[in-house]
């Protein structure tokens, strides 16, 4: 009984191109040879089984002699050429040169060595269907760690977001395997609230080496100080300085918000050391939560007098009950 190549393929009957094509990427990846150093004999049967049964099924003369008459009809197929050359019967297409054509340029496995084609895919001599899996060296493109920078942010920029622009200078490797000077401009949407170590990633942006896939870029936010406001997770947070005289009878902060809002904020309590004053939602934007915003924390130094007359004293502890 000849092979099934439906079942070789895991589709039925009645699988489209667009089946075949999706099946034979699982299958010849999962078999590869080289992703099976341990079990090599099998697998390059496997893999050979799994690209015969692709060539069959994916071409309507082939898949039709072999509906009618299975894997014997093929054998009965004239030569690919009528100039004499070749063998009667279905001789199958190189597993490798098959493998190339959906992998050759893909980002995942191989190293290249030409448009289409892997480096393994390289006459080496050897002969035979698979003379060039003997060796696992070079052969999977590895990636290498994310390229890592800091993207200094001012509070201002991640209270209100801000559009930044990085041009990017780096080698990519073209069709011939050179190696060639690309600029590119990177554009980062900071939004509202993002936080200090927020990591921002490019895939693939990194520079282009022989045998290996480009890195990632990754940007971290950094925050840079303020003058005035320090930020507290979501919350905002300055310090004013208030006389005794303030503390004690009330007095009014005024400022400016990092939207450049002018705000004048009423003190009616007590500030006694500590004290601490809450504005809700006017500290930064919360990411996850469009719409809310953290708090503004007032602290207070008091500033106690150096000197008092005799007479103030006295003024004093009569008013305080002293």
């Amino acid at each position: 009984m000849g092979v099934d190549y439906y079942s070789v393929l895991k589709v039925d009957k009645n699988a489209t191109e667009d089946d075949l094509k999706k099946s034979y990427r699982r299958l010849a990846m999962k078999w590869h040879p080289d992703k099976n150093p341990n079990d090599k004999i099998e697998a390059e049967a496997r893999f050979k089984q799994i690209s015969e049964g692709y060539e069959v099924l994916s071409d309507p003369q082939k898949r039709t002699i072999y509906d009618q008459h299975g894997e014997e009809g093929l054998k009965d197929m004239p030569p690919p050429s009528s100039n004499g050359a070749g063998s009667k019967g279905f001789n199958p297409r190189n597993a490798e040169d098959i493998f190339a054509e959906f992998f050759g340029t893909s980002p995942w496995a191989f190293g290249s060595s030409g448009p289409g084609r892997s480096m393994r895919f390289q006459s080496d001599g050897g002969g035979g269907m698979f003379g060039g899996f003997g060796s696992t060296d070079n052969i999977f493109r590895t990636k290498p760690p994310p390229v890592e920078s800091k993207l200094p942010c001012s509070l201002e920029e991640l209270y209100s977001g801000s559009t930044r622009k990085m041009k990017i200078s780096r080698t990519v490797i073209d069709a011939n395997g050179r190696q060639i000077p690309e600029t590119e401009i990177l554009t980062i949407e900071v939004k509202p609230g993002w936080k200090k170590g927020t990591k921002i990633t490019f895939p693939d942006k990194g520079n282009g080496q022989a045998n290996q896939l480009p890195a990632d870029l990754l940007f971290i936010i950094d925050e840079k100080p303020h003058d005035i406001y320090k930020r507290d997770g979501n919350d905002l947070v300055i310090t004013r300085k208030v006389n005794l005289a303030e503390a004690i009878g009330g007095t009014t902060v005024n400022l400016t918000t990092l939207d450049s809002r002018d705000l004048s904020i009423p003190v009616t309590d007590i500030i006694s050391p500590g004290y601490e004053l809450a504005v809700a939602m006017e500290g930064m934007p919360i990411t996850k939560e469009p719409g809310n915003r953290g708090n503004l924390r007032i602290k207070f130094e008091i500033q106690f007098p150096t000197k008092l007359t005799a007479e103030q004293k006295a003024r004093l502890r009569n008013v305080l009950g002293g």
